[in-house]
């Protein structure tokens, strides 16, 4: 973890959020990581990614939830 950074989620701004990686930023906001898809500035995320995807203040990201339905 690193200083706190401000980002972009899904389109809210969220200050004070200490996670270097996108991994962490699951982590931190406990997210259902299973069943996430993640885009970071525009560039959809494959999940082996997550950690090697590091923060900067003022990132873009969008998570979408997968439902399964019937």
């Amino acid at each position: 973890m690193g200083r706190p950074i401000a980002l972009l989620l899904n389109g809210e701004p969220r200050a004070g959020i200490l996670a270097s990686t996108v991994t962490e930023l699951v982590l931190e906001l406990d997210l259902p990581g299973p069943a996430l898809l993640i885009e970071c500035n525009g560039t959809a995320l494959h999940r082996s990614e997550w950690d090697r995807t590091p923060l900067k203040d003022g990132d873009r990201l969008e998570f979408v939830r997968i439902v399964a339905g019937g």
